[in-house]
């Protein structure tokens, strides 16, 4: 396995499926990297597409695993209150709203269409994210057509035609 050319080809999705599960670009390299870091620690050894699949569900676990830590350390500092946050052009302030939209749609999904979602428009192919998933192949067509429905309605009413905008704005 050449290592060198499959971190070429497998780091930039890997990098934008963390960044849109965290929607911190800081974060989402150390996850990527985490996950490369660790199929070369474990020797992981195979094909490119079992590889690709290996390396965004240890990075899907990474994710789940620092949201957890989050969670517990947004408890354990819940009784001092968020820092004001700096005031922005209001350009950038309409794009972080709109990709906080986006977040917030995704949030209210469950993690397995989440998780669909975002391979899919990684371009991961619908045995790839059955793989991933641990679902049917043949169910995967279905399964993502209800999780964009999903996905669609939790931007709110009158909001789909703005939806592929609002997508496009978060894999920036």
């Amino acid at each position: 396995m050449d290592f060198d050319a499959l971190f070429d080809r497998l780091y930039p999705p890997l990098f934008r499926y963390c960044h849109r599960m965290t929607g911190d670009r800081d974060q989402a390299d150390d996850l990527a990297q985490e996950a490369f870091f660790r199929l070369l620690d474990r020797g992981v050894q195979g094909e490119e597409p079992g590889l690709k699949v290996w390396l965004f569900r240890v990075a899907t676990n990474l994710v789940r695993d620092r949201a957890r830590t989050r969670e517990t350390r947004r408890r354990l500092l819940s009784a001092l209150p968020p820092p004001d946050p700096v005031p922005g052009p209001d350009r950038e302030m309409e794009r972080q709203e709109r990709a906080r939209q986006v977040r917030l749609a995704l949030e209210e999904l469950s993690p397995r269409d989440q998780e669909m979602l975002l391979l899919r428009q990684e371009g991961f192919s619908y045995k790839e994210i059955a793989d991933a998933v641990g679902v049917a192949p043949g169910s995967v067509g279905t399964m993502l057509a209800r999780a964009l429905r999903r996905f669609s309605e939790g931007l709110g009413e009158g909001e789909t035609a703005q939806s592929e905008e609002l997508r496009n704005e978060t894999s920036r």
